[in-house]
């Protein structure tokens, strides 16, 4: 999931820099969108192992 956000933040800097500004807007979301779901189930996998009481790293 955090490569997909960072393929969109990509494509969103291209389609800037060419000015495409509406496909760089959409792409900044969806990658803004996919990083926001990564770090929300990155921390709920820390507070799991966490209350299981095993290290996962």
């Amino acid at each position: 999931m955090l490569r997909w956000a960072l393929i969109f933040f990509v494509i969103s800097l291209v389609a800037g820099a060419f000015g495409f500004t509406g496909i760089a807007a959409g792409a900044g979301r969806i990658a803004r969108l996919l990083f926001g779901l990564f770090l929300v189930l990155a921390i709920v996998v820390v507070v799991v192992a966490l209350l299981i009481g095993q290290a996962i790293f």
